[in-house]
């Protein structure tokens, strides 16, 4: 099977990670993988248990599983795709929503944080308004800049390339894309020599 790059997009809730992920996608004619957690919590209520969070982290590596597939066999069928999807949350956000919620974390998620391999995170910033809809959570700054600070804390104390995304839609997009290029052409560089 093709190699597919992953590109995943972490970040507090309501700073534009779908939005990013779905552009970026657009932009680099591929797919996308939607958050599960949305689908699981309009189908489930909001009304969720820890135990309910390893469902939706299962849910959530599925869906990646099943677009990895996808976005490779996309690009055998045409070319002028790039091997690269766009993950909208990983096991990060699990470990943290976990953590931050319930004070706990399932070692099923710890365990997946390890044997999960990315190119490149892009960490959406709080710059943007906080928009309301019937999933969110924290719509006051102090958790926000909390869950922030979180994100951050961890991509700089792990391996993967990682690159802070703020700024209106159009400056975000633009960064991303070119850290996504930087990846691609890096990858394409060091399997040629």
């Amino acid at each position: 099977m093709q190699h597919i790059k992953k590109v995943v997009v972490i970040g507090p809730e309501s700073t534009g990670k779908s939005t990013l992920c779905k552009l970026l996608a657009q932009h680099f004619n591929t797919l996308w993988c939607e958050e599960y957690a949305r689908e699981y919590l309009l189908e489930h209520g909001t009304n969720y248990t820890a135990a309910e969070l390893l469902t939706i982290a299962k849910g959530q590596l599925a869906l990646e599983d099943t677009y990895t597939k996808e976005a490779a066999s996309l690009h055998i069928k045409s070319p002028s795709s790039s091997p690269v999807l766009f993950v909208d949350t990983d096991m990060y956000v699990m470990k943290v929503w976990s953590e931050y919620v319930f004070g706990v974390c399932d070692f099923y998620i710890l365990d997946e944080l390890v044997k999960r391999d990315y190119d490149l995170y892009l960490l959406c910033n709080i710059d943007l308004p906080w928009v309301k809809d019937e999933l969110r959570e924290y719509p006051d700054e102090q958790p926000r800049i909390e869950l922030f600070h979180i994100y951050k804390d961890i991509l700089i104390n792990q391996n993967t390339p990682w690159v802070l995304i703020s700024g209106n839609y159009e400056e975000r997009l633009s960064n991303a894309i070119k850290a996504v290029e930087g990846v691609l052409e890096y990858k394409y560089e060091a399997n040629n020599n």
